[in-house]
């Protein structure tokens, strides 16, 4: 199909967008902007944060990677359900008593105003990395597809892509997203469902085994996916990069009661398992076709390269529109979480103060361009693995945050929860890329170790702080 064709149906898919989030948005404010104004049907939520969860890089990276990996990420996967489970019933009810709109309030309730700042600036450095590279990655492929052909510049593309998502979150926020993002998970999953049918082969799953393609376990423990590690990891990986993360849990904030919101979080674990069990076994027919037909694409060309060399062009067509829905949810909801934080809890404006939340919602815009631009230039081959890497570097201090404010709070000075905050992660980067380990490779187990050390360091300073006379213990929340 011709670029110019697949340009006319991505502007025709986001007018599609701004007329929905438009109509469902009108008039709903400030409420409506950060919580949604507290009535979302937990049913679309669920839905929707598929497409959040997964975003571009599971659509494009995960089918890659089969080819290396296997069906190993599954590991992965089923951690994430443990942690949905964790989340439900153990975040949720403090976020639900204290109504939040911000969720690093929390810290602010428990440890001081100075923990809730510092907890939101981790969000911000963490979602506004993650999200880049997400969104890197899919204006990257439109980029190979739509818009080299058509002769415009790679950053001219991304502005264009920046600025469609802008006119339709500037406004309406979490209120239009919850309904954005279902539409778009379905318009990604149409594509997955479409991509696997035609692939497809009466004996794929044995070609997939002799291949040595639908390997899941891991049983060497020196590996970097050793089983139980990668449990732990995903389970932990969902507790932070979900249940401390702003984007994530402002949609199960929009659910007015615990139990719904609740309902939402379990159901979206059993979702992620089986929609990335799906995304694997579409991984495992690319890599068979490939094999079959010499084509030398590996990674995260593997699918692109596939559908828009080798399939019919009205499956191209499909495919970029699942592409664009895998975008949108990680990047629209980024931008408005990271206006929220910023606006709540760092520049503690009034939710009302229009001006100054379209100003900010603006800058991160730009911030994020200039990130994809700089993504461009690195140009990694597989980008869900540098997303997760970097996580553990990120995501490691909010989750030893919120374990030392939930279990273990005691006030601490804010000098010494940022110097915490700051030698954890540089201590894992040692431990990390120094490897003093005989042999054993750290992998993503690396958040969980970056928030063990940072809750480490904070019980330790509050004991001494303490000690000293300078600290008062905090009853922990029931």
């Amino acid at each position: 199909m011709s670029p110019a064709l697949l340009l006319i149906g991505v502007l025709a898919y986001f007018a599609l967008l701004l007329v929905l989030a438009r109509g469902v948005s009108r008039g709903s404010g400030a409420e409506g902007f950060y919580v949604g104004g507290r009535e979302s049907p937990w049913p679309v939520v669920a839905f929707g944060m598929i497409g959040t969860s997964l975003s571009g890089v599971t659509f494009v990276s995960v089918p890659g990677s089969v080819a290396v990996s296997g069906f190993s990420y599954l590991q992965v996967t089923l951690g994430y359900v443990i942690g949905y489970v964790v989340i439900a019933f153990v975040l949720l009810p403090a976020y639900h008593r204290l109504r939040l709109a911000s969720i690093y309030g929390l810290l602010g309730e428990r440890l001081g105003p100075a923990a809730q700042r510092l907890g939101s600036a981790y969000f911000i450095l963490s979602r506004t990395l993650g999200a880049t590279a997400r969104l890197y990655l899919v204006v990257q492929v439109l980029h190979t597809l739509i818009i080299e052909p058509l002769g415009v510049p790679f950053a001219v593309g991304a502005a264009v892509v920046l600025g469609m998502i802008l006119l339709y979150t500037v406004e309406g926020g979490v209120k239009a997203l919850v309904w954005t993002d279902t539409l778009q998970t379905a318009g990604m999953l149409t594509g997955l469902v479409v991509c696997t049918a035609l692939l497809w082969q009466p004996d794929a799953l044995a070609q997939m085994d002799a291949a040595g393609l639908s390997r899941i376990w891991v049983t060497d423990p020196l590996s970097r996916d050793f089983s139980v590690k990668a449990l732990l990891a995903g389970m932990f990986i969902t507790i932070a990069m979900t249940g401390l993360d702003q984007e994530m849990m402002q949609k199960s904030l929009s659910v007015a009661k615990l139990r719904d919101a609740q309902k939402n979080l379990l159901v979206l674990g059993v979702l992620m398992l089986v929609v990335i069990a799906a995304f694997l076994l579409l991984g495992g027919l690319l890599s068979l076709y490939a094999q079959q037909h010499g084509i030398a694409a590996r990674g995260d060309a593997l699918f692109p390269t596939v559908v828009m060399q080798h399939l019919p062009a009205w499956v191209q067509a499909v495919f970029v529109l699942a592409l664009v829905s895998a975008l949108l949810p990680s990047a629209d909801g980024a931008l408005t979480a990271l206006t929220a934080s910023t606006c709540l809890d760092l520049l503690r404006v009034s939710r009302d103060d229009t001006r100054t939340r379209q100003r900010v919602h603006l800058g991160f815009a730009v911030l994020f361009l200039a990130l994809v631009l700089f993504f461009k230039a690195l140009d990694s081959d597989s980008m869900i693995y540098l997303i997760l890497k970097l996580a553990g570097y990120t995501y490691g201090p909010l989750l030893g945050l919120f374990a030392f404010a939930l279990f273990t709070p005691r006030a601490l000075p804010g000098r010494t929860l940022v110097a915490v905050c700051v030698v954890a992660p540089l201590l894992c980067a040692v431990l990390d890329f120094g490897q003093p380990w005989g042999g054993y490779q750290i992998g993503l187990e690396l958040l969980l170790l970056n928030g063990l050390l940072t809750w480490a360091g904070l019980w330790l300073a509050g004991r001494r702080h303490a000690s000293s006379g300078g600290a008062r213990p905090v009853t922990p929340m029931g």
